[in-house]
């Protein structure tokens, strides 16, 4: 461990805070937001994180949602770049694990056209989270030996995925980013061969209070986040653990 509270200057930490729940940061990501001079953070970070902060640390926004980006990618790379040349120690914190669907990659290789030196601190990702706090094993010797992470949003707005390969039995396949594309995701698996009867979930605000879990099929799941109007973020996991619920579930009150 560090002894010391004073981070280097005119550098950036690319930090993943995890899936939602404050708790869940690593002593290391709670360690460079507490004496950061400049955090830079997304929208799905925590309002419990950005308060571990330094009173006088500048407090950036820089926010992505579906279809609503305050800032755009290019502009943040930049943003970041700024900061340190200011001779700022920067933190620029994303939800969940800054190299899985973070953009993570995409930002560094800006920081490193521009000679700024730089960290990763991995993070919880959203899938292991979820996964945890709804009573999901996203591997379990019965039912999955092997778990695929999988964009349900790609750049160009399509889902144009390796279907066969994530329609394989015995795996559990996690969508990011899915809930406007489930009916095309649930009829695509379907189509390369997993039955509709396969169970299927959406986790809503994973590790939060607020935490919903919806357990469907990947023939009735489409219906069920039309009926329940749930509404990202979520994930939707696909697989035989999703079964697991009723009896692992630990987190949400009945």
């Amino acid at each position: 461990m560090h002894t010391t509270n004073a981070l280097e200057k005119g550098k950036v930490w690319l930090v993943g805070a995890g899936p939602g729940d404050p708790e869940l940061l690593t002593v290391k990501a709670a360690r460079l937001i507490a004496a950061a001079d400049a955090l830079v953070y997304d929208h799905l970070v925590g309002d419990g994180i950005i308060d571990l902060a330094r009173p006088e640390a500048r407090r950036i926004y820089a926010g992505k949602q579906a279809s609503k980006h305050t800032l755009p990618q290019d502009a943040i790379n930049d943003l970041l770049v700024e900061l340190a040349r200011e001779g700022l120690s920067v933190v620029r914190l994303k939800g969940g694990d800054p190299f899985i669907f973070g953009r993570g990659g995409e930002e560094l290789e800006t920081l490193v056209a521009s000679g700024i030196p730089f960290e990763v601190v991995p993070g919880v990702t959203a899938a292991a989270g979820c996964g945890a706090y709804s009573g999901f094993p996203l591997t379990h010797r019965d039912h999955a030996q092997a778990v695929t992470f999988v964009t349900g949003h790609l750049k160009d707005g399509t889902v144009n995925l390796d279907w066969p390969a994530l329609a394989r039995p015995k795996q559990t396949v996690v969508f990011y980013m899915g809930i406007g594309a489930a009916g095309e995701i649930c009829r695509q698996m379907i189509k390369h061969g997993l039955p509709s009867l396969t169970p299927a979930a959406v986790v809503r605000n994973g590790t939060q209070p607020d935490q919903q879990t919806l357990l469907a099929t990947l023939g009735t799941l489409p219906h069920r986040i039309e009926e329940t109007g749930i509404k990202p973020p979520a994930l939707i996991v696909v697989g035989s653990v999703v079964n697991l619920h009723e009896k692992l579930s630990w987190f949400e009150k009945p």
